[in-house]
């Protein structure tokens, strides 16, 4: 078990700067080509070249070893379907395999080729996508299915990739300057601060708590002197600091792009293994078993710790760092997740503030080592804190299931299914503190303190607020947790007809609705799993005036940045962006998400876009927010730019 739970706490920390670092992979044999061929109307013939082969034999098609193909054909739409086998221009020489029971198989040594031919059914795409795998090896090696993407012009296709980038959008020159200058949804001080909130919570559990009282009386008995003592003191208090900033350099020194962040964040799989990774973290703090890093790791901290002054004083700064991530590792992977869509340094803000709660103390401590007196002893409490933890850690692997069910439209957990779920999570953590519920190693509750106390009435308060929300939707908007619970649209009640929905996803109907009706166009730049975007649409639209706006004078439409549907074959597509990188096109997300990226210079959602019928920029963009007079101003500010351009 304990090298599983180091496999899974480590990926939390390090999943995000693997996936940002990984390339494409391009296969493990470099150098191939592929041609296509127009031999009928849809019919292509596809071929595959690989001039060079320094060491490998590749592995002819048309065979299947171990049950495996040893080459096939991948592509992202139904509707491309193989016409036959692979054809075999040269012969490929028949050689005897120890793998496979010395039995006969074909290879190519030296060089490879064969064509395949296809049949597109439907509109032809200008550039096909699709995957080709294929086997090499030799002698006692194989290696099955490596994946070779490619894309191919087809001769009498259709472009679609002119649909992305507008030449008239120009956001730097709007008709007025009102709206946003920045991209980002939330301060990088409002990341800090809940940084810091984090690493305090950090700081009351057993596994760093203890530990503050024990290291300030080393480093203040060990020095030869009170000043030399407080300066360690501060040292390793900074070094505690400066590793929680070194976590996150590896998303300054990748290669991202823009939308890499966004899509980690908003991607189904991730998001279902962070459900499953904080339910695992929710069973560790219940007592089940503890997390924690290889044992040789810590090890190796703590034997460096006695080097020199300043290296020693490093060491065990990550000696704590290590030793304690079974408390905080799910603590600091609940902050990086939640900020991950806002770019690299909203997550080294988010960093450096729980750094900076966590060794903080360590120096002030030192400092005033009279206040040590003042610290409550280590108990049964600290316990109990990771137990509500506990609890926390599954409302939010519920709202993570939530993201994935929401994305891919599955009904699992409409509103007031995960309304009920955070509901029996409140009563439960509510019993646990009342000491009607025994967890893990929690003792009895003998005396209920003025701290303990104040949860009860926090947590029962909570889950009596929120019970409404199992009832009818438009009686219970739940405005403090607004964003977090599916919207109300997703829900197992009729359809509110009240409530403004716009376009959704139609950006070509949109601008013809407005062209007919002579209104502006307000573009949504939204996502399913986005929280911010949930509280605009619950707190800020209804607003009477918003509302009226949107309704009356623009035709609003609704681009969602995560939808998995597949594009329509002739709209998938290969576009080149202004960064001179090609990105593929194919499903709706991509699409908008880089419309969005290449006219609008943002990744995040949401942001709001004014332009007239013919795609000219009335506003600058609006981002999230909070004030629905202030939304309302932008609102009103585009539709004066818009008055102003009429002839």
């Amino acid at each position: 078990m304990s090298r599983l739970t180091a496999i899974l706490t480590a990926f939390v920390f390090f999943l995000i700067a693997s996936t940002v670092s990984a390339q494409d992979s391009t296969g493990a044999i470099s150098g191939w080509k592929v041609e296509s061929k127009k031999t009928g109307e849809g019919v292509y013939e596809l071929r595959f070249n690989l001039p060079s082969v320094a060491k490998w034999q590749i592995y002819a098609p048309n065979q299947v070893l171990l049950e495996i193909k040893t080459t096939e054909l991948q592509f992202p739409d139904s509707s491309i379907q193989q016409q036959g086998e692979f054809v075999l221009p040269e012969a490929p020489l028949q050689v005897t395999s120890p793998i496979f029971e010395d039995t006969k198989i074909k290879v190519y040594e030296g060089k490879a080729s064969w064509t395949a031919v296809i049949k597109i059914n439907g509109t032809v795409p200008s550039k096909l996508q699709g995957t080709l795998l294929y086997t090499y090896g030799k002698e006692n090696e194989f290696y099955p299915s490596t994946p070779l993407p490619f894309t191919v012009e087809l001769e009498g296709g259709v472009d679609a990739s002119a649909k992305i980038k507008v030449a008239s959008i120009d956001i730097n020159k709007p008709i007025s300057d009102c709206g946003d200058d920045g991209t980002v949804n939330k301060s990088m001080l409002s990341i800090f601060l809940l940084g810091f909130a984090g690493g305090l919570v950090a700081l009351l559990t057993p596994c760093v708590f203890p530990m503050i009282p024990v290291t300030v009386t080393f480093f203040t008995k060990k020095a030869q002197d009170r000043k030399t003592g407080v300066r360690n003191a501060i040292t390793y208090g900074f070094f505690i600091f400066l590793i929680y900033i070194l976590v996150t350099v590896p998303f300054h020194v990748a290669n991202i792009n823009p939308e890499i962040l966004n899509n980690i964040s908003t991607n189904v799989w991730l998001n279902l293994l962070f459900f499953a990774v904080f339910v695992f973290f929710a069973l560790s703090f219940f007592g089940l078993f503890e997390i924690t890093l290889p044992a040789g790791l810590a090890n190796k901290a703590d034997s460096k710790s006695s080097l020199g002054n300043i290296g020693g004083i490093f060491f065990m700064a990550g000696t704590l760092a290590i030793v304690s991530f079974s408390c905080t590792g799910p603590i600091l992977g609940t902050l990086l997740v939640g900020v991950v869509d806002q770019g690299a340094w909203p997550l080294t803000a988010g960093a450096a503030g729980f750094g900076l709660a966590l060794g903080l103390p360590f120096a002030l401590f030192a400092m005033f080592p009279n206040w040590l007196q003042s610290l409550p002893k280590s108990g049964g409490w600290m316990t109990d804190v990771k137990v509500v933890l506990g609890f926390v850690e599954l409302a939010l692997a519920v709202k993570f299931l939530s993201n994935a069910d929401l994305v891919k439209q599955w009904g699992l957990l409409k509103r007031e299914v995960f309304i009920g779920l955070w509901i029996i999570i409140g009563v439960l953590v509510t019993l646990y503190l009342l000491g009607k519920l025994r967890i893990g190693h929690s003792s009895p509750v003998k005396k209920f303190s003025f701290v303990r106390i104040a949860f009860i009435v926090l947590f029962a308060s909570f889950t009596i607020y929120i019970i409404p929300g199992l009832g009818n939707p438009k009686n219970a908007r739940m405005s403090l947790i607004s964003g977090f619970p599916p919207p109300r649209t997703y829900s197992l009640y009729p359809r509110d007809n009240a409530m403004f929905e716009p376009m959704h996803n139609n950006y070509a109907e949109a601008l013809a609705i407005a062209k007919k009706e002579n209104k502006p166009v307000l573009i949504d730049f939204t996502g399913w799993a986005c929280v911010n975007c949930r509280r605009m649409e619950e707190n800020v639209w209804p607003d009477p005036l918003v509302d009226s706006l949107m309704r009356k004078e623009f035709v609003v439409v609704s681009l969602y940045v995560d939808e998995k549907n597949k594009l329509p074959l002739p709209e998938q597509t290969v576009v080149t962006l202004a960064n001179g990188t090609e990105k593929s096109i194919v499903t709706v997300g991509d699409k908008w998400a880089t419309f969005q990226t290449e006219n609008f210079n943002a990744t995040s959602q949401p942001q709001y876009a004014i332009i007239t019928p013919d795609q000219v920029a009335l506003t600058k963009t609006k981002f999230y927010t909070p004030n629905a007079e202030e939304f309302a101003k932008w609102l009103e500010c585009g539709l004066e730019a818009f008055k102003k351009k009429q002839p």
